[in-house]
């Protein structure tokens, strides 16, 4: 796990995924030698900050979001959200301006009318415009991972892990994810332009719901506040069936991911969010159980090759 570690450690809210995108380009470069096959990589001004990875001859994508929740500090002392981030009093932030790196507290000021204001507690005023994102604190035990932004560094994680042995097909390291922008429509039309892809799967982390718990494998997600194309989901199921690999059935009423932006784009994109599911979401404190992450590399790579 030590890439997992190494990926939740970066800074990359919403806007900010720079960082991001390159230690992903400097891992594939220093490791695609060990690969099954070497990728083509696209980037670049025409890309922002999002990252193109090309196996083979496509006909499927995975896409994997590289932004993060966080804050950014407004005027004198207050906080704005970045994306949906939970909020408790004594969360410990992190970030730097020109004046240096910053470590400090979130103080949550609640009115007689039950409004909550966010504060950051620094010993001096931090530039305002400052992205500070949950400090990292990296646990693992036997059965878990626990750590601030396994959504969606996980999900980073697993298409890495899935492009060791990937010979055909695609990952899409996208932006905005969090805070509702996102790359994924104009990286979707470079896809099917180029290639003629219509496929994708959604590698990124769901929630643990009295339906889906933890340990009982990967989640297949058949809704959330969008709707795929059934007769691709049936296929997804079928394949998952085969594949003997442990899977749950999500159905949720909300929630959203790069399924949601492709469904809303002029692309003839089938889609499918595919993804372990966590506890404690949106916080310091997410978690995952080990068994459903193991299931989720090893169901992505099945319909990789099968789908």
């Amino acid at each position: 796990m030590k890439l997992l570690k190494e990926l939740v450690e970066i800074r990359g809210a919403s806007g900010d995924e720079s960082r991001v995108r390159d230690f992903v380009i400097n891992y594939i470069e220093q490791n695609q030698s060990n690969w099954k096959v070497k990728p083509e990589l696209f980037h670049g001004d025409n890309f922002q900050d999002a990252l193109i990875v090309v196996f083979g001859n496509p006909t499927t994508a995975i896409f994997a979001h590289m932004d993060s929740i966080g804050f950014t500090v407004g005027y004198g002392k207050n906080l704005i959200k970045i994306g949906g981030p939970r909020t408790i009093d004594g969360m410990q932030l992190v970030g730097s301006d020109s004046f240096g790196e910053i470590e400090t507290e979130l103080m949550v000021i609640e009115d007689h009318d039950g409004d909550k204001e966010l504060q950051y507690v620094f010993d001096r005023e931090i530039e305002r415009g400052t992205i500070l994102t949950f400090k990292p604190n990296f646990r693992e035990t036997d059965d878990f991972i626990q750590s601030p932004y396994m959504d969606n560094r996980l999900g980073m994680w697993n298409a890495l892990k899935v492009a060791e042995s990937l010979e055909n097909g695609a990952i899409v390291f996208s932006t905005y994810e969090e805070h509702g922008g996102n790359s994924v429509g104009f990286c979707g039309s470079f896809l099917f332009e180029k290639y003629g892809l219509r496929k994708a799967l959604i590698s990124d982390i769901t929630w643990i719901t009295d339906g889906v718990p933890h340990g009982k494998g990967v989640a297949i997600s058949m809704r959330d506040s969008s709707v795929p194309r059934r007769s691709f989901l049936n296929r997804i199921i079928e394949l998952a069936k085969e594949s003997k690999i442990s899977y749950q059935l999500e159905v949720e009423s909300a929630g959203g991911s790069d399924g949601s932006m492709l469904q809303k784009s002029d692309l003839p994109f089938d889609w499918c969010f595919i993804g372990a599911a966590e506890d404690n979401v949106h916080s310091p404190d997410e978690i995952v159980a080990k068994h459903d992450i193991m299931c989720m590399v090893e169901l992505y790579k099945y319909l990789m090759i099968h789908l």
